[in-house]
């Protein structure tokens, strides 16, 4: 069996998101009682700038392990993401000990964090990748589409790449849905209705967390 990472370092990580993310700037938390109090889910989030991760991580009511690209693990970074039970996936390929991990976490009743469009981009969900729709589908976990807004909207004046300090960034949570269509199939063709039944429940959600922030 691979390593799982650890619960506790996760709620370290989340501990450090909290205050970082409130720190430096003024997050509004929609819908986190959405999130299922136990057992295991998906946090679909989008994604269009780097803090969307560490923001989710800092006010998610539970201490959630995302999957994220092996580029990010370079020099300190690399023991301190995985010391905080982050997840290194190599994109360009089947990562096969990324993917026994992730569903190691939500075989013990974990939070698994995904990004379904598979890179940073204009965060609205066009593009997802069939990432999700497998995990979601061997699983059973429920997705919870999570929309971040404004974190990309404008730059800082003191740190270019980052949204201005004390800037409001709105982060939505949506309600709880099931991926699959109940026959527990795992072929290609229930994989990718699996996908369009996704794209749809997060592409309602986005539209839903922009009326109700007003963003």
């Amino acid at each position: 069996m691979t390593d799982v990472p650890s619960v506790r370092g996760a709620e370290v990580g989340r501990r450090i998101g909290v205050g970082l993310m409130y720190g430096l700037w003024r997050p509004r938390v929609l819908g986190a009682w959405r999130v299922p109090a136990a057992g295991p889910v998906i946090l679909a989030v989008n994604h269009s700038h780097n803090i969307d991760g560490p923001m989710v991580m800092g006010v998610a009511p539970r201490p959630t392990h995302f999957l994220i690209k092996k580029e990010a693990f370079v020099g300190p970074l690399d023991p301190f993401l995985t010391g905080i039970g982050q997840l290194k996936v190599d994109r360009h390929s089947t990562d096969r000990t990324a993917i026994s991990r992730a569903l190691g976490v939500l075989e013990q009743g974990g939070v698994l964090g995904i990004f379904p469009e598979g890179t940073r981009g204009e965060g609205d969900f066009a593009s997802l990748r069939a990432g999700l729709a497998y995990f979601a589908v061997r699983s059973g976990a429920p997705i919870v589409p999570v929309a971040v807004l404004g974190s990309s909207e404008r730059r800082g004046r003191l740190m270019k790449g980052l949204p201005p300090l004390r800037s409001r960034v709105d982060v939505v949570f949506g309600d709880a849905f099931e991926a699959g269509d109940g026959s527990g199939r795992r072929t290609r063709r229930a994989l990718d209705e699996a996908t369009e039944r996704i794209q749809k429940q997060l592409t309602a959600h986005l539209e839903n967390a922009r009326r109700l922030t007003g963003r």
